[in-house]
C-alpha cells in the first residue's frame, strides 16, 4: 500500500469533490491518503516529503493551468515521485510533455487506473499512461466507496449562498457524470462520448446527510447537466426535500431540457430549486448551430420566463467570443440580458468568455472553414489550440472586457456598473454610439438583494486570472 497525497488546485470555490470521492476509493482500497486544496490551504512541504505517490484532480481547464505550475513546484523537492493527473483535463495533460515514465493521467471513471498505477508505480519498468475510461454504463453502489471528506477544509473555506439578506453555507455533490449530449465546445463529450451514468442515490442522499450535518443548508449540484437522467434527478431532489425540509438546492440543466421537461421543472421548485445555471452560449442562431447547442435565443426567453413562473431565477453562461461570432453579436448578447432583466444574474466574466480548443476537442472533428481559418497551431503554454478571429477588433475587444471584469471581481464592483463599464468598451471599440439598453420586459426577477447566487464567480471555461496563477506559486 502507498502514501498518497491528492492535490486539488480549483474546484470553482467548492469543496473539491475531485479530492473527497478519490480520497474514498483510495483509501477503502488500504492506501493511506492525505489531501490539499490549494486554493484555500497552505503549500504541503510536509505532505509533498511524506508521499510515495501525488495525484492532481484537474476537472477543468484552470484546475489543469494552476496544476501545471504546481507540479513544478512539487518536482523542485521531490523530483522522482509519481504523479498522477486525473479528471476531464487529464488527457491535455497527458500532452504537456510535464509527465514522464511512472507517472499516469486518466479521465473518466479513475478509479481502477489509479489503483493499478499505485500497485506498481515503484516498477522501473512502469511507463507513462493515458486512459480515458469511461467506465460501466451504469454506476453501482457496491463497487463505489463514498466520498470521504475527512481532511478536507471545511465548508465556510468556500462559497456561500448569497442573497436574501443572508449566507448559507454549500455543500457540493453529484448525481451523475458524464453527459448525454455532445456540445461541440464542452470536454466532457471528449471523454464520455454522450454518454451519462447516475451516481446511486443512496450515495448521493448519505453524502448529503453528512454535509447537512456539518452545516450545509443549500446543495449545488455539480452534475454537467442534472436532467440528464430526469427520474433520477428528480428522486433525489425529493428525497433531499424530505429528509432535509430547510435545505435549498440548485443544479445546472440545458435550455431544451428546462422546456421539455416543464412539469419536473415545478416539482424542483416546490422541492426547494433557488435557482438553475444554464449555458445560453449566444443569441447568435449561427453560433448556436455550430456549436451544437439544440436551442434558440428564444428558447432561453422562454425558459427565463418559465423559472420565473414559479419564483425561480436562472443564471445564465455564455461564450461571446467564438470562431463565427460577429459584431453584432457581442451587442446581441448585452441587450439580451437587460431585455430579460438577467443584469443582476450574468456573472460579468461572461461576457468576456473566448472558446476554448483543447486537444480531442469536437470543435476539431468538423470540417469547418471558420475553424480551419481561426486556428494557427497547439499552444502548450494555452493547453489548446490558439486562433485568431478574423475580425481582429473582436480578439482585441475579448482581451479589453476580460481585463475590466477581472478589475471588477477584485474591487467587488456591483454588478450593473460592470455591465454598464462593459457596454461603453464595446461600443467604443465599435465606434459607434450606444442607444442605451433596452427596457426590460416582463416577467421581471425579484429585487437585486433577493436573487440568490453563489458567492464564488469564476467559472470552468474562463481562463485563470493572474491572481490564481500566481497564489499557487506563492501561496
Amino acid at each position: 500500500m502507498s502514501r498518497v497525497l491528492l492535490i486539488s488546485t480549483y474546484e470553482l470555490g467548492a469543496q473539491p469533490l475531485g479530492l473527497a470521492w478519490t480520497s474514498g476509493e483510495l483509501s477503502e482500497a488500504g492506501h493511506e491518503v492525505r489531501t490539499c486544496d490549494v486554493a484555500v490551504e497552505p503549500w504541503p512541504e510536509k505532505d509533498i516529503e511524506w508521499a510515495e505517490a501525488v495525484a492532481f484532480s484537474v476537472p477543468m481547464h484552470t484546475a489543469l493551468r494552476l496544476a501545471l505550475g504546481a507540479l513544478a513546484r512539487v518536482r523542485r523537492t521531490r523530483p522522482r515521485v509519481p504523479v498522477a493527473f486525473y479528471g476531464l483535463y487529464a488527457p491535455v495533460a497527458a500532452q504537456t510533455g510535464e509527465l514522464k515514465d511512472g507517472d499516469c493521467a486518466v479521465a473518466g471513471e479513475s478509479k481502477g487506473t489509479l489503483l493499478r498505477w499505485l500497485a506498481d508505480h515503484g516498477a522501473s519498468t512502469r511507463r507513462f499512461e493515458t486512459t480515458v475510461d469511461r467506465g460501466p454504463a451504469r454506476l453501482v453502489k457496491d463497487t463505489m466507496a463514498s466520498p470521504k471528506r475527512d481532511g478536507l477544509p471545511s465548508l465556510s473555506s468556500y462559497a456561500r449562498l448569497v442573497g436574501g439578506g443572508a449566507e448559507r453555507l454549500v455543500a457540493t455533490v453529484e448525481a451523475s457524470r458524464g453527459c448525454n449530449h455532445q456540445c461541440r465546445h464542452c470536454p466532457v463529450p471528449v471523454v464520455y462520448g454522450g454518454r451519462s451514468r447516475a451516481v446511486p442515490a443512496d450515495l448521493v442522499l448519505s453524502d448529503i446527510d453528512a454535509l447537512v450535518g456539518l452545516g450545509a443548508t443549500h446543495i449545488h449540484f455539480s452534475d454537467p447537466d442534472f436532467f440528464n437522467r430526469p427520474t433520477h434527478a428528480i428522486e433525489i431532489a425529493r428525497s433531499l426535500h424530505e429528509r432535509h425540509p430547510e435545505a435549498s438546492f440548485d443544479a445546472t440543466i440545458k435550455v431544451s431540457h428546462l422546456l421539455r421537461h416543464k412539469d419536473a421543472v415545478a416539482e424542483l421548485a416546490r422541492l426547494g430549486l433557488a435557482f438553475v445555471v444554464s449555458a445560453f452560449e449566444s443569441t447568435s442562431g449561427r453560433v448556436l448551430e455550430r456549436l451544437d447547442k439544440g436551442h434558440s435565443a428564444d428558447d432561453c426567453a422562454t425558459a427565463v420566463a418559465l423559472l420565473r413562473s414559479h419564483g425561480v431565477e436562472i443564471r445564465p453562461s455564455y461564450l461571446p467570443f467564438t470562431p463565427w461570432t460577429r459584431r453584432d453579436d457581442v451587442v446581441s448578447i448585452l441587450d439580451f440580458v437587460a431585455r430579460h432583466d438577467l443584469i443582476w444574474n450574468v456573472d460579468p466574466v461572461q461576457y468576456s468568455i473566448r472558446l476554448l480548443i483543447p486537444p480531442g476537442s469536437l470543435v476539431l472533428e468538423a470540417d469547418d472553414p471558420d475553424v480551419k481559418a481561426a486556428v494557427t497551431g497547439f499552444d502548450p503554454d494555452q493547453l489548446g489550440y490558439a486562433w485568431a478571429a478574423r475580425d481582429a477588433l473582436l480578439d482585441e475587444l475579448q482581451f479589453a472586457i476580460s481585463a475590466r471584469v477581472e478589475r471588477a471581481a477584485e474591487s467587488s464592483e456591483s454588478l450593473d456598473a460592470t455591465y454598464k463599464a462593459v457596454r461603453a468598451i464595446v461600443f467604443e471599440a465599435l465606434g459607434r454610439s450606444d442607444p442605451g439598453a433596452p427596457d426590460p420586459i416582463a416577467p421581471l426577477g425579484p429585487p437585486q438583494k433577493e436573487r440568490l447566487r453563489l458567492s464564488e464567480p469564476w467559472f470552468c471555461c474562463a481562463e485563470p486570472t493572474g491572481i490564481q496563477l500566481t497564489s499557487v506559486i506563492a501561496r
